[in-house]
């Protein structure tokens, strides 16, 4: 009999023994993508924002406040994909959120799939959508691989792409909005039919509820210290409305045109809720392994694009982005228990002021016409070369050229090239151009150079990269503002972890968004993604 109980005794310490060693992660990680978010606006509104948002992220997490893009352009499509797998354009393959491909001159939306299926959308191209053109893995998808798939993950945005691209390769779902239903859709490479709580959460129409009040301010108007006066001339104007002022009638105007809703604080609102709902039906943190929701809040990008950074618009959507937040950071807390999961919040990229704005205070900045630059530049062309369009656009900052044409007709293309360089040199908008095959000849200054070869990648970039002087904006953003630059404003973004295993604090020194991917990688004990560029960021490793 004691013989037996000093085996049963020993087992036991054995056994347990084994438990100690199993590696300490978090349930559920959250990866949170405010779109457009500029990094000064968390200390711009930070007055205002309440305790439970915006503030408990700065006073719990840990701030890295010199957080900087680092390739060009900087758009949506490629900011979710540097952050989620540490790696760039040149490597992963998403140069922007459409390109032409260099091999056959057609236009390539970054996830458009012609192979697959949509699920839950009236127009059957909206869901053909996957993550196929995202060279190299993702942190989730490492992951997932970490614990032999035991981990579930699932991307949330009004957007597909940034739903798509930040869950990875072997995600167990992602969820976008289709427009003219006002339900949250998917697509066949993740699954053969939409979950049945998914068809129960559409059933809701909570858009409608959403909008029945139209969008007025949170706060009184005259409040809003830190915009300008409502209804200025650089302010866009939304589908059907005279005029860009509060209140917004967007009960009456989504009748006409659905897709305005994207453009309201509450496309927001309506994706933290789905998240809330994608935590029960897929039962995230609540496993033996550790969980990953991404989720892109993509309304303020949108908002920001019609009415620029300095609108009340603006400002009213943060304000009630931070009380979103705080409601979903409360109900992480109760679902899954304080200090069990973990959380970074960052952006894709950021944005430039209103060019209206910027003349208003004798600051630099004017428009140009990529497409009127086109045209001039190919007139030019036309009478050295003999062909009237050897570019076929300008698009993404770039320059691209008709290969097919100048291989067909033996034209010399680094003559083609240089000649449209000295040409870009002379133009009033003009900065600098690179032949991006000959970046590292080219005379920019750093760190201009690194971002111009980290965003090259020649299959699916331009020839000619085109840097634009300060505060120059493509023109159609007379109103509102735009992002797509190697500038401070444009690639200046906030990153702060919190939760399981971070202490509180902030950081002035330069990291990535590279950096991103492998520190959630360090923290979780995992690989880093197979494209990664970046290091783990030591402070929050401690």
């Amino acid at each position: 009999m004691k013989k037996w109980f000093a085996v049963l005794c020993f087992s036991i310490f054995i056994l347990s023994g084994y438990a100690q060693q199993t590696i300490n992660r978090p349930k559920l990680v959250l990866g949170i993508v405010v779109d457009q978010m500029r990094w000064d606006y968390l200390y711009r509104f930070y007055d205002r924002y309440g305790n439970g948002g915006f503030r408990r992220l700065l006073q719990e997490g840990y701030s890295f406040e010199n957080t900087m893009i680092n390739y060009v352009p900087s758009f949506t499509a490629v900011g979710h994909s540097c952050i989620f797998t540490g790696s760039v354009p040149a490597i992963n393959g998403i140069t922007s959120n459409e390109w032409i491909d260099q091999l056959t001159g057609t236009r390539v939306y970054c996830t458009g799939d012609s192979s697959v299926q949509s699920l839950g959308a009236e127009n059957a191209e909206d869901g053909r959508m996957s993550p196929r053109n995202l060279l190299v893995t993702t942190v989730t998808d490492e992951l997932r691989m970490a614990t032999n798939f035991q981990s579930k993950v699932v991307g949330v945005s009004l957007k597909d792409r940034a739903a798509i691209l930040p869950a990875g390769h072997s995600a167990n779902g992602a969820f976008w909005l289709d427009d003219a239903s006002g339900n949250f859709i998917s697509s066949s490479y993740y699954m053969k039919e939409l979950p049945s709580w998914v068809y129960k959460f559409n059933e809701q129409k909570r858009i409608l509820s959403l909008i029945k009040n139209d969008w007025n301010t949170l706060y009184p108007i005259n409040t809003y210290k830190q915009s300008d006066p409502d209804n200025n001339p650089y302010e866009g104007r939304l589908p059907g409305e005279n005029a860009p002022v509060f209140p917004h009638r967007i009960k009456d105007l989504y009748q006409k045109s659905p897709g305005v809703f994207r453009t309201t604080p509450f496309g927001n609102t309506l994706t933290l809720e789905f998240a809330a709902r994608v935590i029960d039906g897929y039962q995230l943190g609540q496993g033996p392994a550790t969980d990953f929701l991404t989720i892109n809040c993509a309304s303020t990008d949108y908002v920001g694009h019609m009415f620029g950074p300095n609108s009340v618009e603006i400002e009213d959507t943060y304000l009630r982005l931070d009380q979103d937040l705080a409601k979903f950071f409360s109900l992480l807390d109760d679902k899954i228990g304080k200090g069990q999961w973990l959380v970074f919040l960052t952006a894709d990229h950021g944005a430039a002021h209103s060019i209206g704005f910027m003349q208003k205070h004798n600051l630099p900045g004017e428009l140009f016409t990529a497409q009127y630059l086109v045209d001039d530049l190919n007139r030019a062309l036309n009478s050295k070369f003999g062909d009237p369009k050897l570019i076929l656009s300008g698009l993404n900052y770039q320059l691209n050229f008709d290969l097919r044409k100048i291989n067909d007709k033996h034209l010399d293309f680094d003559a083609i090239k240089r000649t449209t360089i000295d040409l870009l040199l002379r133009e009033r908008s003009v900065n600098n151009a690179v032949d991006l095959s000959r970046i590292a000849e080219s005379n920019l200054p750093e760190p201009i150079k690194t971002m111009v070869t980290n965003g090259y990648y020649f299959k699916r970039s331009g020839s000619v990269q085109v840097i634009y002087h300060s505060g120059w904006l493509e023109s159609y953003a007379r109103t509102g503002t735009t992002h797509g630059t190697w500038n401070p404003y444009d690639a200046h973004i906030p990153l702060i972890f919190m939760g399981w295993n971070i202490a509180q604090g902030k950081s002035n020194h330069l990291v990535h968004m590279t950096d991103i991917a492998p520190t959630i990688a360090a923290l979780l004990h995992i690989q880093m993604p197979s494209g990664c560029i970046g290091v783990p960021i030591t402070e929050v490793l401690k």
